[in-house]
């Protein structure tokens, strides 16, 4: 009997495609807890709470141009679980050796594209090295599937819990059934679309003139994301070797972010921007090389996922946004006040969802096409940036609590830097990978963002009463 199979979205087909020796598409995370796990409690928690997402028990298969998920008739949890200990001192440097290495490393594609690697006896506990692959989900989603296996005591019991997404059902009915089942959804679809354009209209008379105005702005940005110049040539895009390092910095407090957005009038976003963009310009002067007068821009993730979406929703749901880093600006409150302006902007835009269509529309064509746009794309970013907010309280897994999370997500194309930005219980973490090729020492720019944060924080505690600040040109 043949096993039934899923076809994979165009968007999660576009993740999948994007793979490359010097890129591998893996979201990766570090989490540190304060004392060991038990690899049974461990294992039976993955089975209640992970593998009840049927998606990490199907492997990809391909049959010519079409890509399915199918479930692994042969998935056994022992062959994504591997226990290991640091050599030598077992240190944070040994971590970031580990890390990088299989940052570097891609997954096995004859099995569901997951692993996890338990580290014995860190730092007094242990520590978790997790990665999946892209195309399964978007980094939030993942994010809270992770964190979906913690609980907010020590000693929550486990039971067992059951997905509500529907499983896959084998397709029935032949061509001609699936062709009117299309048919009908469509029609079903364009009707319910008929019913809100109705009423749009009856409680807005002038709701047309806002659609076609909202069309005009899409189409813009279309052009705007085609027509952006390509970044400057610095020692941040230089040809990838496809070897990572990986460094994280000591966690900053969030009441101190948020009392220094406070004195600023700007969001915690907007601070820990502006640190990464202080801690970009010291590399450039750190290694003498020229600081690019128009600033360079980063690559950000924009969640389009409903926030109220069942957990159970796998998939990628997010579109990109390029922004920009006033590393020219010397003074920390301009360079801030550059860089709420360029994200006010971008908020009111629609950038996030351009990328998400065109991520669709590569994911449908052939693989030489994606390829090209994704060339084009990824020469107009220096860097990815993620930020992602975690619990507000500490979490515990099977009994440990997690005391530090790192995560990382891939770079496409040729971009060889991904940054990490992630709050959890009260703090802020901090972690970068670079390509070994690229010039650039991955834990002297985790301190570099640490003094820019320090640097923007006193600055704006010392002024007596907010003003308007001119930015730079």
């Amino acid at each position: 009997m043949s096993l039934s199979k899923t076809a994979m979205s165009a968007v999660d087909r576009s993740w999948l495609r994007m793979d490359s020796p010097t890129n591998p598409m893996m979201i990766s995370a570090v989490l540190i807890f304060d004392q060991p796990i038990s690899i049974k409690r461990l294992k039976r928690t993955l089975n209640e709470r992970f593998l009840c997402f049927r998606r990490f028990r199907q492997r990809v298969i391909h049959e010519g141009e079409r890509v399915y998920w199918q479930d692994d008739p042969l998935f056994d949890i022992d062959n994504h679980i591997h226990r290991i200990a640091l050599p030598g001192e077992g240190d944070k440097t040994e971590l970031q050796a580990l890390t990088s290495d299989l940052g570097s490393t891609a997954l096995d594609t004859r099995r569901p594209l997951w692993h996890i690697h338990y580290i014995d006896n860190y730092d007094g506990g242990c520590a978790l090295l997790i990665r999946i692959h892209h195309c399964i989900a978007d980094g939030i989603s993942l994010v809270r599937v992770l964190l979906s296996l913690t609980d907010k005591t020590p000693e929550t019991k486990l039971s067992h819990i059951v997905s509500t997404a529907p499983p896959s059902q084998p397709e029935t009915g032949g061509s001609l059934h699936r062709f009117t089942q299309r048919v009908l959804d469509s029609g079903q679809t364009a009707l319910e679309q008929g019913r809100l354009f109705l009423d749009s209209l009856r409680r807005e008379p002038d709701y047309p003139i806002k659609m076609a105005t909202t069309a005009g702005n899409i189409a813009m940005d279309v052009i705007k994301l085609g027509a952006a110049r390509f970044e400057p040539k610095t020692g941040l895009r230089s040809p990838l070797s496809g070897r990572k390092q990986v460094a994280w910095a000591e966690p900053l407090s969030l009441a101190e972010v948020k009392l220094c957005a406070r004195a600023l009038k700007g969001t915690a976003n907007d601070v820990l921007l502006c640190a990464a963009a202080g801690a970009l310009q010291r590399h450039f002067r750190e290694t003498g090389e020229h600081i690019p007068e128009c600033g360079i821009r980063v690559a950000v993730p924009f969640n389009l996922r409903p926030l109220n979406q069942p957990i159970e929703t796998l998939g990628n749901q997010f579109g990109l946004v390029l922004v920009c880093l006033p590393v020219e600006v010397n003074c920390p409150l301009m360079r801030f006040r550059q860089v709420q302006e360029n994200m006010n902007r971008l908020k009111r835009s629609y950038q996030a969802q351009v990328t998400y269509s065109l991520l669709d529309l590569f994911g449908r064509g052939p693989d030489i096409l994606e390829r090209r746009a994704l060339a084009l794309l990824s020469n107009k970013a220096s860097a990815v940036l993620t930020n992602v907010p975690g619990p507000k309280e500490a979490v515990y897994l099977a009994g440990a609590k997690l005391v530090q999370p790192m995560f990382w997500v891939p770079q496409s194309g040729n971009i060889g830097i991904g940054m990490s930005i992630f709050s959890y219980a009260g703090t802020v973490q901090f972690g970068i990978t670079i390509d070994r090729a690229i010039n650039a020492d991955p834990n002297a720019v985790m301190g570099y963002f640490r003094d820019s944060f320090a640097e923007l924080r006193d600055a704006a505690l010392q002024r007596n009463e907010p003003t308007t600040v001119q930015t730079a040109s």
